[in-house]
């Protein structure tokens, strides 16, 4: 796959069992995917991967009310508000982890997103505007990902995807947990030059 195109890939429907990995792996493995949320989507290209022993993860101290889906099946969206402002949506990964969706490449439903974000863009570059976008919110958290009203479907070529550490975080921030697919002009914030 050549860096920031992903014309040339065919889709094929995720299965649950794609899902059952440590967030790490799956936040690389969600790059090159096209995600849509009742037929609006497009491609992620930016996500950030969170494992239960991780201090900046929300399950790193347990289970609680708010990060109740993080310790059910793979594949479970976790959906939380982000400083009482703007919702975050995260695929649950194996053992209590998660990988936020920072950013995507919008390929249908532009009216509708752009209708969404108040005319505003980018469309879906951050966590926020890319839930505001595909109009998720707290009803979503702990529903599965491989079933309506969403629909993934996976990349037939392999990504060139940029490494980085986390960013707006306060704690762990030197993991490079951040993923991206290189040259894309969707990504939330520009990953370092090789």
């Amino acid at each position: 796959m050549t860096s920031g195109h992903l014309d040339d890939c065919r889709p094929i429907l995720l299965p649950i069992e794609f899902f059952d990995r440590a967030a790490p792996e799956l936040a690389i493995r969600l790059i090159g995917v096209s995600m849509f949320v009742a037929g609006v989507g497009g491609v992620i290209v930016e996500t950030e991967a969170y494992t239960r022993d991780d201090p900046a993860s929300h399950s790193f101290r347990g289970p609680t009310l708010r990060n109740a889906a993080m310790f059910g099946h793979a594949g479970t969206a976790y959906v939380y508000r982000s400083y009482g402002l703007h919702w975050c949506f995260n695929i649950v990964a194996r053992g209590g982890g998660a990988v936020l969706l920072r950013a995507l490449e919008p390929t249908a439903g532009l009216d509708i997103m752009l209708e969404r974000r108040g005319g505003a863009s980018p469309l879906c570059s951050g966590p926020g505007r890319l839930a505001q976008a595909l109009a998720i919110d707290a009803s979503f958290d702990a529903l599965p990902v491989y079933q309506e009203p969403f629909k993934l479907s996976d990349r037939t070529c392999e990504p060139d995807v940029a490494v980085g550490p986390r960013i707006g975080i306060s704690q762990a921030r030197e993991k490079p947990w951040r993923f991206g697919l290189q040259g894309s002009p969707q990504l939330s914030r520009r990953f370092p030059l090789r």
